[in-house]
């Protein structure tokens, strides 16, 4: 780690302060921050159907992922499986709230669409540091990490964010108390999760790098197992809307196979 560090501050001119250094990276992060900007001002144009179609559409009993349920509780004769219902009355509860939810609703589209590039800024600045070894081994990096990193986003819109908002919008302490949410607490649902299961996704990336500073071996990660398949079903558990198996391995699955390729991945670097 303290290795890359130097190399990369010895990079480019032996004779750069670090100064020099910091300006450079500036110049990536300017790209990328506009990158975003472009990306976020496009989407604030496309309201209705980045709202209706996209932000929205998991409150809705119409949801694919609802309807793909519905479709497997008949087949597996497993009626808990079908959502029909989904009690959630959204609500402002401020001025300008719907405004200020739509600009930073573009933000976050904006980033997401502009990942891919912000990968790749700060990929164009680390490279010089490598060895070109280094260089060979992570080739394709950026595409890799952008993949993962979409896949996870889709993995949590699709299927952690809709079960999630269905099983807290219908649990309730008493029958006398109503849920009213507001379009605040339901878009940070929405966002947190999607990216978090984003950032999740990135798991195989940083066991590759943490493998090749020696920071993580694959003997750790197999011993690890055992924990590792506990924690991703007590996961499983906490957001699945019903009590029944099926459901709960439908999102612990891709989550264990994603443990298993971080362990493939350590054994190879």
């Amino acid at each position: 780690m303290f290795d890359f560090i130097f190399r990369l501050l010895k990079t480019k001119k032996d004779d750069m302060t670090f100064w020099e250094h910091a300006d450079i990276l500036r110049r990536h992060i300017i790209q990328a921050v506009f990158a975003v900007l472009l990306f976020s001002v496009i989407a604030f144009f496309y309201k209705r159907f980045i709202f209706d179609t996209v932000i929205l559409a998991p409150s809705q009993s119409s949801f694919i992922t609802y309807r793909v349920l519905c479709k497997l509780s008949g087949l597996l004769n497993v009626p808990d499986l079908c959502i029909k219902v989904i009690p959630l009355q959204l609500i402002n509860t401020e001025i300008g709230g719907q405004f200020s939810y739509h600009i930073l609703v573009s933000v976050i589209v904006g980033i997401i669409f502009a990942f891919p590039f912000i990968v790749y800024q700060f990929w164009r600045f680390l490279k010089p540091a490598l060895t070109a070894k280094e260089i060979k081994y992570s080739r394709g990096i950026v595409f890799y990490i952008s993949s993962l990193f979409i896949i996870g986003v889709l993995f949590g819109y699709y299927l952690i964010s809709p079960l999630t908002i269905c099983f807290l919008a219908s649990y309730e302490l008493s029958p006398l108390i109503k849920n009213y949410i507001t379009i605040n607490s339901y878009i940070s649902t929405i966002s947190v999760l999607s990216f978090s299961m984003g950032l999740v996704f990135e798991l195989p990336v940083l066991v590759f790098f943490l493998s090749k500073i020696g920071l993580l071996t694959t003997a750790f990660l197999k011993k690890q197992r055992k924990i590792a398949i506990v924690a991703i079903l007590l996961i499983a558990g906490f957001i699945t809307p019903s009590t029944d198996m099926f459901t709960q391995l439908v999102v612990s699955l891709p989550l264990y196979m994603l443990y298993e390729l971080s362990i493939n991945i350590s054994k190879r670097s």
